[in-house]
């Protein structure tokens, strides 16, 4: 290691206190002597193909680990990231993003310099705009308090943050050596505390319905205990979001299943529309999740909402809370157990099992995969039909399935298996991935087959986007086909298989799961019209809007 008292080696400090271990990303001559610094860390460097890639990777590892971190050069690299960091801004995945640019000196020298967009500045104007703090640690003096400010946020926000180091301040010495963070989180007023708390204790104790709808926020502040005490504790129903699915295991007696005004099944719809105490915890209500803000169990004042952003209680909003504090305070009002209530049972779709020899459906593919999922069997499911039909899913551990349900961007599984796969190397991920985000970013399975990892990834192959086709047809929805089980003749590591019939299916996947020493990938080909009953209930919702849209 050079001296620790230098920018450089600060950033490396930094990252370790926050238990960061892999740093994703591509090298660039900007960032290739911060690069250098990282390699002689104790900090492991992980090359991805592609920028965007790191940063999906990275956002995986966020979610798994706490803090994930990506390190790309300046503007070509950095702006190319800009998607997945948005993602991560969006899903409230705690990122690092780390950049070098044009050093000072030669600014002066040459304002024309490479890979520039219009100054030295775009770069971070850009991405002020996709995380929660933006830092250039350009001057010694006040590198070591504009990072713990920037550490900060990201702790409190549990959200990307952008820090940038010119290349001829990598070495820069700072003026004595930093000490460890000391800024701490944004306080809790107890008072303010208090008078939420006490207002969500009268609710309660007049409800006799209450429901407790939980999101990604829980599982991203390390909430889940908490979550399952208190569901204990007081004897409440809980269902998820789809951006929350697996934050509490889907096999608690109390787990009511998936809440989705677009996708869920219309018992658990239902079952929470007829909560007369909505607690939501962590959940960032999109129109996936509602159909309509207007509802009477949403607009009733029958609502307590907490995410880190707010805390809001009927009509009202109380500032100084933090969600940890909130989440935690509702363990110790004094509130009787609520009585047991009829919950709907799991999905078990009445279907005559498939023969062996009949072509592979959605239906019979997950069918299939709800009685072989394990304990170390990490799903990671991609937009489209990958996740829609995922939702019926019965994952059996928390945090066992990842997706970006919320900001719902192509391309996030193949990278985020890298992610997560250095992130837990006791977790094997099972990929769900359509043929269009696997043209996207497929490419990031030679980074697995690189570093040795083994995931299982399954191609929903339909040739083409059958989301956009549900809601309008056209050519535009067809892509080009491709051999994907040749992928891993490509990459050099692997076994690819085509898969036709339910069969080969059933019959190469016991295979994948018993052999965790290489990489498997599944060309599965599907019947283009073939839709999951996920994808069914979100078109003919979808139709339903857009109908209700017209006639008023």
């Amino acid at each position: 290691m050079s001296d620790p008292r230098t920018i450089g080696s600060l950033v490396i400090d930094r990252l370790r206190a926050l238990g960061v271990e892999h740093v994703f990303g591509i090298p660039g001559d900007y960032v290739l002597t911060f690069y250098k610094l990282l390699e002689q860390s104790p900090l492991h460097l992980v090359g991805t193909t592609r920028e965007d890639c790191a940063g999906f990777a990275a956002d995986a590892y966020a979610r798994i680990r706490g803090v994930g971190a990506l390190c790309v050069t300046y503007c070509v690299g950095g702006l190319n990231t800009v998607n997945a960091v948005a993602c991560a801004y969006a899903e409230r995945s705690p990122v690092v993003v780390l950049t070098g640019s044009p050093g000072l000196s030669e600014r002066a020298r040459n304002p024309y310099l490479h890979h520039m967009v219009r100054d030295f500045e775009t770069q971070k104007e850009v991405f002020e705009k996709v995380t929660v703090a933006a830092v250039v640690l350009d001057d010694p003096l006040t590198a070591a308090r504009q990072l713990d400010h920037a550490i900060a946020a990201l702790t409190r926000y549990r959200r990307p943050i952008y820090v940038e180091i010119p290349r001829d301040l990598v070495h820069a010495r700072l003026p004595v050596a930093a000490p460890a963070s000391t800024i701490a989180e944004e306080a809790t007023d107890p008072e303010v505390l208090a008078e939420a708390l006490g207002e969500v204790r009268s609710m309660l104790v007049s409800a006799k319905r209450p429901v407790i709808l939980a999101g990604a926020e829980a599982g991203r502040y390390g909430l889940q205990d908490e979550l399952v005490r208190l569901v204990e504790r007081f004897n409440m129903p809980v269902a998820s979001t789809l951006h929350g699915k697996s934050v509490i295991s889907e096999d608690h007696p109390s787990y009511v299943g998936v809440y989705g005004g677009l996708i869920g099944r219309e018992e658990v719809l239902q079952f929470v529309h007829d909560s007369d105490c909505l607690l939501i915890l962590g959940s960032i209500l999109s129109d996936v999740d509602v159909l309509d803000p207007q509802r009477p169990e949403l607009a009733s004042g029958q609502v307590i909402h907490a995410t880190a952003d707010r805390i809001a209680i009927k009509h009202h909003r109380y500032d100084g809370i933090e969600f940890e504090a909130f989440v935690k305070g509702l363990l110790h009002l004094q509130i009787a157990p609520f009585a047991s209530r009829t919950l709907p049972k799991p999905e078990r779709a009445a279907y005559l099992r498939p023969e062996p020899a009949d072509p592979i459906t959605l239906q019979g593919l997950f069918s299939h995969l709800d009685t072989v999922l394990e304990d170390t069997t990490i799903v990671i499911a991609d937009v489209g039909e990958s996740l829609f039909a995922s939702a019926d899913l019965r994952v059996r551990r928390r945090f066992e399935f990842l997706s970006p349900a919320y900001y719902t961007s192509m391309g996030f599984a193949v990278p985020a298996a890298v992610g997560a796969g250095f992130a837990d190397r006791r977790l094997r991920p099972l990929v769900l991935v359509g043929d269009g985000a696997f043209q996207m970013t497929g490419t990031e399975l030679a980074t697995a087959v690189r570093y040795g990892q083994t995931p299982i990834v399954l191609i929903l192959n339909n040739r083409g986007y059958s989301t956009e086709r549900e809601i309008l047809e056209g050519t535009f929805n067809d892509i080009h086909e491709w051999r994907y089980e040749r992928v891993c003749e490509l990459i050099g590591g692997g076994t690819g298989w085509c898969i036709r019939t339910h069969g080969e299916f059933v019959e190469s996947l016991d295979r994948a799961l018993r052999d965790p020493s290489t990489l498997y990938v599944f060309n599965i080909l599907l019947d283009p019209t073939d839709r999951s009953a996920g994808m069914k209930r979100l078109a003919g919702r979808l139709a339903e809007r857009l109908t209700a849209q017209r006639e008023s």
